[in-house]
């Protein structure tokens, strides 16, 4: 008889925010002339970056989503592993159940044919059952992906959304043309790194929308 087993697909990396080319406001550079992108010798032009992995590090509703991710995996693993270990003990105990009326057939022990009938008829019953029980515990281990996945998602777009629309407030003067995030970058001047003033913005206005 085939060996029945259920494997939890793990679930557990937390999406990182695509910030590629996040805001853009006032007079584009198309407007403008070479010499007007850089006001000055020295002076930064209107780009910022900003680092995602931080802003996941440090940004309190991005650390309570990544909480709430773990949480429910771990409630999930915990309620489904009990169940696959009842399930286990039920296995074990039909395939000894299932030795034990080969021995007894093959040692001729059962007293009448109708007795050894009713024995194998007893067996199938049981093993139509455990097949039923394996498609359910597949269906729970689908639906508890499933349901991860989505709570995933949705928190992801969330946390999206809170930081777009804590930088278009950021910006709303239109004083940078650009956000990026550092994570296409190559290679960037700590000048143009605004990540530590939107992390504290973006704290800040959660503290008061908690409030």
């Amino acid at each position: 008889m085939k060996k029945i087993s259920i494997i939890i697909d793990s679930v557990l990396a937390v999406a990182v925010i695509a910030l590629f080319v996040l805001y853009f406001c006032g007079n584009p550079f198309a407007k403008k002339s070479a010499g007007d992108a850089v006001e000055a010798e020295g002076e930064l032009i209107p780009i910022a970056v900003v680092n995602t992995d931080s802003i996941l590090k440090h940004y309190t509703f991005a650390i309570e989503a990544q909480d709430k991710l773990m949480n429910q995996y771990e409630e999930s693993t915990v309620k489904l592993d009990t169940k696959l270990k009842t399930f286990q003990k039920e296995y074990e105990t039909f395939q000894q159940d299932v030795l034990n009326f080969q021995r007894k057939l093959e040692a001729g022990a059962f007293l009448s044919r109708e007795r050894a009938e009713s024995e194998q008829a007893r067996l199938q019953k049981k093993e139509q059952q455990l097949m039923a029980k394996q498609q359910e515990l597949e269906n729970l281990r689908q639906q508890l992906a499933n349901d991860f996945m989505n709570q995933q998602a949705e928190l992801t777009q969330q946390l999206t959304d809170s930081v777009q629309s804590y930088l278009n407030e950021f910006n709303a003067d239109g004083h940078i043309h650009l956000i990026l995030n550092d994570a296409v970058l190559m290679h960037k001047v700590a000048g143009y790194d605004i990540t530590d003033k939107v992390i504290e913005g973006l704290n800040a206005r959660s503290g008061k929308e908690e409030k």
